[in-house]
């Protein structure tokens, strides 16, 4: 490879971060030189010393923060705007400061933007440079949401209820009802119009790389190679590069060895793990019914748990700075919770290593949120997953793992405000103590072998790694 650097761009949140930073390092290892620009919008942490971190875990990557979007900069915030809205604004806002960063790097061979930064396509392309995507998600809901835009528009998502929506190449037939929140909206709503301005979006890359592999989604990945989801127009090349999974260097050592030292002590596949993600949190009189669930199901459990939500919670500041989980006493568990499951249930509040829990001998399911972060470390470890979306594209996830994959059950209730205890005890021993429970863990064995072999060598992951960096080879420099 020549000495043209790989700039990766993204934003300061987790679920779009972390990914992005694995592909970094596997691009590092290739022997090329990458750089991770970082835009700085609201989060749950602080942007220098989250950087520092990254930059100390991966010595390989070259990572540097971008200077605050002035959309939202001093007094000229607006703390009654919408979060989503201005989450658009600040990325807008920060494409001229990643150019004037890209411009002032000695050689550059090619741009890779996060979907959510896909504003920053035209300019990039603008400076000579080949421009692709980053898509943290699988190739099924890129393909479904290529296809948005260019389906009849007279009647809106949310009007249709349960109707089925038939996207190429993505199986099975998704309710619309399980589309993200933000596109049952009506069509003149500004997040609506925003989110289909990110999809229309992704036809500008010269390729799209996607954090998934071919075996786990053969007939999207069939659709996009033949231009299926945009009939009569170009669809970018993709790339299956994952699954991208790692563990998050530089987190609580002391709350990592305190987790394995629990776990090494409980029975192999005996423990159900329940984590909602790092964004999602729910409202204490649910978390009194999964603790009821848990403790009527008579299974070991790891509970990773944050503090409620309130009753009235907006459900669009999910993209806005969070504090840390509450303390055990601030969870309103029920009276004596504790005290009944000592020994067999771990409830923390705090950040817990998911990868390494998952990929543990003792964990035998998983109770997910379903962002694909999550499903992709499921599926990896071997583990079969209870699906419990929350927002965003975790229902239409929740779809495709439990109808499409077979790899999960849906945890039934959360539609109507509230999983109650039966369910959870229901599910958590249907995938602990039956036969369905079974068969999901011998489809999710396989799934997790072929993962393993898309990075081997001749395997599909690693050849699209290679057929990526080739490409880029090929083309100009900027410098």
């Amino acid at each position: 490879m020549g000495k043209g650097a790989v700039v990766l761009y993204t934003w300061l949140v987790r679920g779009h971060l972390h990914p992005m930073v694995l592909f970094a390092d596997r691009v590092a290892g290739y022997g090329v030189p990458v750089t991770l620009a970082i835009a700085d919008v609201p989060s749950s942490t602080t942007s220098s010393s989250t950087v520092a971190r990254l930059s100390s875990s991966y010595p390989s990557v070259s990572f540097h923060l971008l200077p605050a979007a002035t959309a939202r900069s001093g007094d000229e915030a607006d703390p009654d705007a919408d979060p989503f809205i201005t989450l658009i604004a600040d990325l807008r806002a920060t494409t001229p400061h990643l150019i004037d960063f890209l411009r002032s790097i000695l050689s550059v061979k090619a741009v890779v933007v996060d979907f959510f930064c896909g504003c920053a396509l035209d300019a990039v392309s603008d400076l000579g440079l080949p421009a692709y995507m980053f898509f943290t998600s699988g190739a099924s809901a890129l393909a479904a949401y290529l296809h948005m835009p260019v389906m009849p528009s007279n009647v809106s998502f949310g009007e249709m209820g349960r109707s089925l929506l038939h996207f190429p190449g993505v199986h099975p037939a998704v309710p619309a009802s399980d589309l993200p929140q933000v596109l049952l909206a009506p069509h003149d709503n500004e997040q609506y119009k925003a989110t289909i301005g990110l999809f229309e979006q992704i036809v500008k890359a010269k390729g799209v790389l996607a954090n998934t592999y071919e075996w786990l989604e053969p007939a999207a990945v069939k659709a996009m190679r033949d231009g299926s989801p945009r009939p009569g127009e170009l669809v970018p090349r993709l790339f299956c590069v994952g699954p991208l999974v790692g563990e998050e260097r530089g987190g609580e050592r002391g709350i990592h060895e305190f987790l394995m030292t629990w776990l090494d002590a409980q029975a192999p596949r005996s423990v159900v793990f329940l984590c909602f993600g790092s964004a999602s949190s729910v409202p204490a009189e649910q978390i009194r019914e999964i603790a009821a669930g848990l403790e009527r199901s008579g299974h070991a459990f790891l509970w990773a748990v944050r503090a409620p939500v309130a009753p009235d919670a907006d459900s669009t500041k999910r993209f806005e700075g969070r504090d840390e989980a509450a303390a055990l006493e601030d969870l309103l568990l029920p009276d004596g919770f504790l005290d009944r499951t000592l020994g067999r249930g771990l409830v923390v509040s705090t950040w817990a290593p998911q990868v390494e829990v998952l990929r543990h001998v003792s964990i035998g399911a998983f109770v997910t949120h379903c962002g694909w972060n999550s499903t992709l470390e499921a599926i990896t470890a071997g583990v079969p997953m209870v699906c419990w979306p929350m927002y965003a594209e975790q229902r239409l996830n929740k779809v495709l793992v439990a109808e499409g994959m077979e790899l999960g059950v849906v945890m039934q209730g959360y539609d109507d405000g509230l999983v109650t205890a039966k369910e959870v005890e229901a599910k958590v021993r249907l995938v602990m103590e039956f036969e369905q429970g079974e068969e999901l863990k011998k489809k999710v064995a396989v799934a997790k072998d072929k993962a393993a072999a898309a990075f081997e060598s001749g395997g599909s992951s690693e050849k699209a790694f290679v057929d990526f960096l080739n490409g880029i080879e090929s083309s100009s420099t900027l410098g």
